[in-house]
């Protein structure tokens, strides 16, 4: 990125980061539409957020310039659609927009699809992660649940016909403790059978460099 569309990009970033349509008065009068095009095309933007950009000038009386906002978004988009750029966007979960010229887009996909594939397996191994905590969790609560009310089995004050209830609600929660138990080993084996799959698919794009 050139010097002088690195100065303008830090100091309207934080008013346009995100392609933001809110601009004011100062902001339209004083912009760098060639910075601004560059870093949304960095940033694999589509000319959408030109549209609200331009709308929010309108409103203030200022015209926005495409012709300058589009070639500097021309350049930052040599800079975005590499392959490199592409397997970080895919591995990130981050989309892809369809910005890229036809002469860059294939080795740009080919590697956006390697890191998709990488963000779904490591998403695979997180959700079982996210399940097997959740099931441990449960089933701390439902021990805790038996304990109480065993206590309040074994109670001198508890009523007979609370004793009942509670015989109960006891044979409910060992069941359910057996059904999470159960579930547990199922969530613990798709979690190994998912880390298995995730590192071997590490070893092999490691094998081209990612």
């Amino acid at each position: 990125m050139q010097g002088h569309y690195r100065i303008a990009v830090v100091v309207l970033l934080t008013a346009w980061l995100g392609g933001c349509a809110s601009m004011s008065p100062e902001e339209c009068a004083n912009s760098d539409w060639r910075a601004i095009g560059y870093e949304d095309g960095s940033r694999g933007y589509s000319t959408d957020a030109f549209a609200g950009r331009r709308k929010a000038c309108a409103k203030h009386g200022y015209t926005a310039d495409f012709d300058t906002y589009q070639a500097g978004r021309k350049e930052g988009l040599v800079e975005y659609c590499q392959p490199s750029r592409g397997f970080q966007v895919g591995a990130n979960g981050g989309k892809y927009y369809g910005v890229c010229d036809v002469a860059m887009e294939g080795s740009f996909l080919e590697a956006y699809r390697i890191g998709s594939q990488l963000y779904s397996l490591r998403s695979a191994v997180n959700s079982a992660n996210s399940a097997i905590y959740g099931r441990e969790a449960e089933l701390e609560r439902t021990k805790q649940d038996i304990l109480d009310r065993e206590a309040a089995l074994i109670a001198r004050e508890t009523p007979t016909e609370d004793r009942i209830i509670i015989l109960a609600e006891l044979k409910d929660l060992a069941e359910r403790t057996g059904e999470i138990e159960a579930e547990l080993d199922n969530l613990i084996a798709d979690r190994a059978a998912a880390q298995v799959e995730l590192r071997n698919y590490e070893v092999t794009i490691a094998e081209y460099g990612y």
